[in-house]
């Protein structure tokens, strides 16, 4: 059986909470991650997925419910401890890329590296590494307005690895791309979850995408109302 990388039991989310306004987003989720897993959640806009995936990346708490990320109860975890949590363990990429637009994309990929106490010299040599996994590593010195889209967002995957997190959490990584592009995204998906074991969390409107994944979970109205393996393989001990 494959370990879980992630457990949630129950979880609720409500904003607004103890006001007339009172909204609850998520209603009773109960989802686990199995280490090395490639997963798609899918849903249509208001479905809750954005909600769930910033309780899944520690951007947000539960309202109430129980959540486990590498066996560790976040509910227990003080707010001054999360961001290292997020840096260790967690890789995002959005679809915005987020990349901060004055500095190179050597630098974009370094940046998570030095709050870890990592020297220059190291930095640059890992950040260079990653570069050069996205095939990037030509165009280190530039900026991301020098950049198109696609290698915008290789430049944003690269940084996501740059503390070799176990989990990358990729919320509409292909959404701002066209086909092609959105294609080389996904492989490169594929080979860090294939080759390396990362565990891939993709959040998705697309179901084709969501059908080159392990295992699809669809949201609706905040709840999920199917799961089905769907990709090319299944996880060990899933089936």
């Amino acid at each position: 059986m494959a370990d879980k990388i992630i457990e949630m039991k129950d979880i609720i989310k409500t904003y607004y909470q103890n006001t007339e306004n009172e909204l609850e987003i998520l209603h009773g989720i109960d989802l686990d991650v199995f280490n090395g897993e490639f997963l798609s959640i899918v849903g249509a806009s208001g479905s809750g997925k954005s909600t769930l995936m910033n309780i899944l990346g520690a951007l947000d708490r539960p309202t109430s419910g129980n959540y486990f990320l590498e066996h560790l109860p976040m509910d227990k975890v003080k707010d001054d401890r999360l961001s290292a949590i997020r840096n260790q363990k967690i890789g995002f990429v959005f679809q915005t890329f987020n990349l901060i637009p004055r500095s190179t994309a050597l630098k974009n990929v370094a940046l998570p590296m030095l709050y870890g106490g990592i020297s220059r010299h190291q930095r640059q040599e890992k950040a260079m590494e990653l570069l050069r996994l996205v095939e990037m590593e030509d165009r280190c010195q530039h900026r991301p307005n020098e950049l198109s889209g696609g290698q915008k967002q290789r430049v944003a995957i690269a940084r996501a690895m740059a503390n070799d997190p176990s989990i990358i959490l990729a919320d509409e990584p292909t959404g701002a791309l066209d086909t092609k592009t959105g294609r080389m995204v996904m492989d490169i998906f594929h080979r860090l979850n294939q080759e390396q074991g990362k565990t891939i969390i993709l959040i998705t409107h697309n179901p084709d995408l969501a059908e080159e994944t392990d295992r699809t979970i669809t949201l609706q109205d905040g709840a999920i109302i199917d799961e089905k393996i769907s990709g090319l393989r299944a996880v060990e001990g899933m089936a």
